[in-house]
């Protein structure tokens, strides 16, 4: 556990959070679609991991208030991205699923930021790319805690 009030533990978290910050923005740059809003391009993302979901479900996932993804939900479903189907168990509810569209838009930026990582990792010695692969899985398990 990282204990804060140690000089080394503190210096590696705000070297970590720092260059997380900085990384995302460079990345958020990397858009295939400059219509959409980082929000949507998240919720997007949450639905290609997780599927379907109600957009209660996506608020909770998303850590935004329910009705600020109602609006989200609308402006992507006028975008032809997602849409919007009854719930199996609930007649009032419905069920927030992404488009063929959305998945090919999504495919393309995945393609277009793993290119530019790449591209930045091609900056990197072995020793540093051998950390960076070992060190994935757990960015990715303390991107979702």
């Amino acid at each position: 556990m990282p204990d804060l009030s140690h000089g080394d533990d503190a210096a590696a978290v705000n070297a970590l959070r720092s260059a997380v910050m900085r990384l995302s923005r460079r990345l958020k740059h990397q858009r295939v679609d400059e219509s959409l809003s980082p929000t949507e391009m998240s919720v997007l993302g949450t639905l290609a991991r997780c599927g379907s979901a109600t957009p209660g479900e996506l608020a909770r996932k998303e850590h935004v208030q329910p009705p600020s993804m109602t609006r989200i939900v609308a402006l992507l479903e006028a975008k032809g991205l997602v849409r919007l189907e009854p719930h199996p168990d609930d007649r009032r509810q419905k069920v927030v699923t992404q488009t063929e569209r959305a998945e090919a838009m999504l495919e393309e930026s995945r393609r277009k930021r793993n290119a530019f990582l790449a591209s930045l990792a091609e900056g990197l010695d072995e020793g540093e790319w051998a950390t960076l692969r070992a060190a994935a899985p757990v960015l990715e398990k303390l991107a979702h805690i």
